[in-house]
């Protein structure tokens, strides 16, 4: 068993000291927007929120060329880009994304929960890609200026939030195979609902015995489209199938847990002790998989990070020595997995406290209703 209690390149990253919001303020010039939705439509956009189907008014941008870095920062009007059919990210993929969200607490403030974490991946994750990385205070100002264009798009209701998503493409029109010359950065943000929409209920996990999201040197550590990519049709056929995720295993063996889709996963075992696969390259690693692992030692629990095979774990659940099993990620913080199925096998998991627990916890933290001792969250005004 592989044990690590280190921090991690990515958390070391993400402890770096930003400026406040007041001092990065301004950073992106906010532009004239004629386009802005009435009063009207807006409430009634934030009357049903969905995830990631309706969008505010404004959105962030910056260019990055050769000559010039990262220039021409502005708040532009939300709408359709314009892009040369030969834009290099339609034909070899050159892009990376983030996740992040902003929430407005009691007191009518809206603050982002461990931004420079997701600062830090988008970086790794460009590395990755051969694209031009963004400072943390680029990455922040871009996030201020956008949330306080568009504040009155963050909404208050219980479970949700102001969904932002950064993300990098090669915009340079041309068809040879090798790194682009030029990049956008953009982010959009969307007024939230839940993930998932039946609220706190245990998902049915399908696992996958044939596809991969990713392999061995490849870009599963990477959060870029491709990856999103590979795993849809096995999501597709399962959703059509009748379940509400796919956990995929690891390409070299097919025998080890790997990640769902889009979100890690850990296990509570009967002790209280909580196990998650540890990062092999393959795996993301999550700003909600660190968070746990570090609020958890912080109370003293036993956290380790390991190769979990699927037959351990069956046999596990099979015995009572496993009591209950979790994903997580931004979008939809700690969700119970409530079973695990595949072709020859259907496990049902039982619904414990810890998961529940977690999502409390975490959610706390964000929303401000207890001290964040670890310096998560962020004012943006």
């Amino acid at each position: 068993m592989t044990t690590s209690f280190t921090p991690t390149a990515l958390e070391v990253a993400a402890a770096e000291a930003v400026p406040s919001a007041d001092e990065l303020a301004g950073t992106y010039e906010l532009q004239p927007n004629n386009n802005k939705a009435t009063q009207e439509v807006r409430e009634a956009k934030m009357a049903k929120l969905l995830f990631g189907k309706d969008f505010s008014d404004s959105m962030a941008h910056a260019t990055w060329t050769t000559e010039d870095g990262w220039h021409n920062r502005a708040i532009e009007p939300y709408g359709a880009l314009s892009l040369d059919p030969a834009a290099a990210v339609l034909h070899y993929g050159q892009e990376v994304f983030e996740g992040l969200k902003a929430y407005r607490h009691d007191d009518g403030s809206i603050w982002t929960f461990r931004p420079t974490y997701n600062a830090a991946r988008l970086n790794h994750s460009s590395r990755r890609l051969a694209i031009p990385e963004l400072t943390h205070e680029d990455f922040m100002a871009s996030i201020v200026d956008l949330v306080r264009a568009d504040n009155e798009w963050v909404p208050d209701v219980p479970g949700s939030s102001f969904y932002l998503r950064p993300f990098i493409f090669a915009s340079e029109a041309f068809l040879g195979v090798a790194a682009a010359s030029r990049y956008e950065y953009y982010v959009i943000a969307s007024p939230s609902g839940p993930y998932f929409t039946h609220g706190f209920q245990p998902i049915n996990v399908w696992v996958e015995p044939t596809y991969h999201r990713a392999g061995p040197g490849g870009m599963g550590d990477a959060k870029t489209g491709g990856n999103y990519a590979a795993s849809l049709l096995p999501k597709v056929k399962a959703h059509d199938a009748g379940y509400d995720e796919v956990l995929f295993l690891d390409a070299k063996t097919d025998k080890n847990l790997d990640e769902l889709g889009g979100m890690n996963v850990f296990i509570v075992m009967a002790d209280g002790s909580i196990k998650t696969p540890q990062l092999t390259g393959n795996i993301l690693a999550g700003n909600t998989r660190s968070c746990i692992i570090q609020l958890l030692r912080s109370q003293g629990r036993s956290v380790t990070e390991e190769t979990i095979p699927l037959a351990e774990l069956l046999e596990e659940f099979g015995s009572g020595q496993a009591v209950e099993m979790f994903a997580c990620g931004t979008a939809a913080v700690v969700t119970a997995i409530g079973s695990l199925t595949s072709e020859d096998f259907h496990v049902k998991i039982p619904t414990g406290p810890t998961t529940k627990n977690i999502y409390d916890e975490l959610t706390a933290i964000q929303l401000g209703h207890v001290e964040d001792t670890f310096g998560w969250t962020y004012r943006l005004m």
